[in-house]
This record gives structure tokens, sequence and C-alpha cells, in this order.
């Protein structure tokens, strides 16, 4: 059973950092692409940060406009974990984090797997 767990959520203040973490069991994903999504109240699920594999060790990152240069996304493989580095944060990060995974390489479609989500509140 796969299962993806996050962690590293909280309340910070505008321009302060957090990593979340998200653990992946049941499968390995060093081939397979992964991604941050976020939603907050009101609004629809989106799609914030992806690394994809591109064959042997090389991995692409993309990123949403409203996170590039600020957030960074990385994974371990070893450890079958993802993160997201978020700095200078702002109030519109304000979100439940999802982690995702996918069972091809690049994303394609809807993630197969979710993680339950991490809740991330930045105040002003």
């Amino acid at each position: 059973q796969v299962q993806l767990v996050e962690s590293g959520g909280g309340l910070v203040q505008a321009g302060d950092s957090l990593r979340l973490s998200c653990a992946a069991s049941g499968r390995t994903f060093s081939s397979n692409a992964m991604g941050w999504f976020r939603q907050a109240p009101g609004k629809e699920r989106e799609d914030v940060a992806t690394t994809r594999w591109g064959g042997g060790s090389t991995y692409y990152a993309d990123y949403a406009d409203s996170v590039k240069g600020r957030f960074t996304i990385s994974r371990d493989n070893a450890k079958n974990t993802v993160y997201l580095q978020m700095n200078s944060l702002k109030p519109e990060d304000t979100a439940v984090y999802y982690c995702a995974a996918y069972l091809t390489a690049q994303p394609m479609g809807i993630p197969n797997y979710w993680g339950q989500g991490t809740q991330v509140t930045v105040s002003s």
C-alpha cells in the first residue's frame, strides 16, 4: 500500500522560510514524477512544483509562476522523500499543501497518489 506522509507545515510570519517533507512508502518513486500542490480556502487546488525524471540521475523541476525564485523542490531517493523549501513566504502562500506522486516519469493528468496534506499559514 502506497502512502505519502507530509510534515513540516506550521504558522510563520511573512518573509520566513519553511521546508516541507513528503516521505513515501510502499514503493519507490525514483523514476517517477512527484510534486506539491496547495489549496487555499475557497480556491481550486494549484500545482506548485513538480520534479520529473529525465533518465538516469537527471531530474527537472517546474514551478508555478507565483512561487518561482522562492520555492525549491528536491528529492532524496535514498530516503524516498521529496522536499519543498519555501523561502520569502507571503500571506498568499497560506494553504494546505499536498504531496503527490505519479506512476509516470512525467506528470500526466491527475496524480496517482496523494498525501493527507499539511497546513501552512503565513501571517502578515
